[in-house]
């Protein structure tokens, strides 16, 4: 199984709206046999790819797989019926699919077909590595990391606006990484003022993520690098009350813009949800990252800390008001260990099991 799990990490940042999975394939004597992941939605699963590689050495053997198989038809036939099909006397599986096209539909048709079914080794690995697409499903809305970078004083840029570069390129390399397993990166429209942003992962992703800017005025500049498609899919959302000559000046440069019911973070991620996103990261300013966070879009946060003191007065910061009176109130998030990027920290952060907000 650990070996399913490792299979199946390479198709992160790549196979949204599906799952992650690996799978391997013993023979009768326990021998490897094959092996498969699942690499991009619309290709192969994992499952289908180690027994095509497995040939009749499969039968009678065992498949190890870290997500239930599938038994519904999508973009593929699907799973359960090849695993069947190719004789197998056992199935180990990692976790049950939480998709209620699923959800324990794949096993209950291996065991009626006279196959042993094991389910729950490594369950928690496997559900932390595919945490995001489980989000997705029970919540109707992607997984949201916020991330910013600061100095050691917490402020996020000088008191004239200067925010590049607080962090150094080690950091920034983890950056682009982080983006290319996401599957949009959100934005507001003061972001897209102030610093002109690339947010792309630079090539470590193909396609790009998704660059998303999300603007209740549409106060956009007429030149800005996001509006390059050809450097990466660009989208401008906004609510109903987004000034109509601004809609039609998107509209002649040739940027996609997308209405929104409302102009929210929660509004946004539905819609991305239903367009494939397992996982979005947002890079944006205060308001809109206390916005994210208010509404529940956020559940993990990655803060990048400089061995810099920016100063500066009022200070700058990476969050705007959250609404608490008291510090009753006020959640405590789950604290992982403490990396370090070069010369930077990396402190993450996930979100407390209540949400934020209803």
């Amino acid at each position: 199984m650990q070996r399913a799990l490792q299979l199946a990490e390479l198709g992160a940042g790549r196979t949204s709206p599906n799952p992650l999975v690996g799978a391997v394939v013993l023979d009768a004597g326990g021998s490897l046999v094959g092996e498969g992941y699942h690499a991009r939605a619309g290709e192969p699963h994992a499952e289908v790819g180690a027994l095509a590689q497995a040939g009749e050495r499969a039968r009678g053997g065992t498949l190890v797989v870290t997500l239930e198989p599938c038994c519904h038809h999508g973009r593929t036939p699907p799973c359960s019926q090849a695993v069947i099909a190719a004789g197998l006397a056992r199935v180990v599986v990692a976790m049950a699919d939480p998709n209620p096209q699923v959800a324990g539909g794949g096993l209950a048709q291996l065991a009626a077909a006279g196959i042993e079914v094991i389910c729950g080794v490594a369950e928690a690995e496997a559900r932390a590595l595919n945490r995001a697409f489980c989000h997705r499903i029970a919540s109707g809305r992607p997984l949201g990391i916020l991330k910013w970078a600061m100095g050691a004083d917490g402020r996020t840029a000088l008191s004239n606006g200067a925010s590049q570069w607080i962090s150094g390129p080690e950091a920034r390399s983890w950056v682009h990484q982080l983006r290319a397993g996401c599957d949009a990166v959100i934005v507001g429209g003061g972001t897209v003022r102030a610093d002109d942003p690339l947010l792309t992962s630079r090539g470590l992703r193909q396609p790009e993520p998704l660059r998303v800017v999300l603007s209740r005025s549409l106060d956009l500049p007429a030149s800005a690098q996001l509006w390059n498609q050809a450097t990466g899919p660009t989208l401008v959302a906004h609510g109903p009350e987004a000034p109509a000559l601004a809609c039609a000046g998107l509209d002649q440069q040739g940027v996609p813009r997308l209405e929104l019911p409302s102009c929210s973070p929660r509004a946004l991620l539905e819609v991305l949800a239903a367009r494939g996103s397992n996982q979005v990261l947002w890079e944006c300013g205060p308001e809109l990252a206390a916005a994210a966070v208010r509404e529940g879009c956020v559940q993990e946060v990655a803060a990048v800390i400089a061995p810099k003191l920016l100063g500066g007065q009022p200070a700058r910061t990476p969050l705007g008001e959250l609404g608490f009176t008291a510090m009753a109130e006020v959640p405590n998030w789950s604290s992982q260990p403490v990396q370090t990027l070069g010369p930077d920290l990396l402190w993450r952060l996930s979100a407390p099991a209540a949400p934020m907000a209803p």
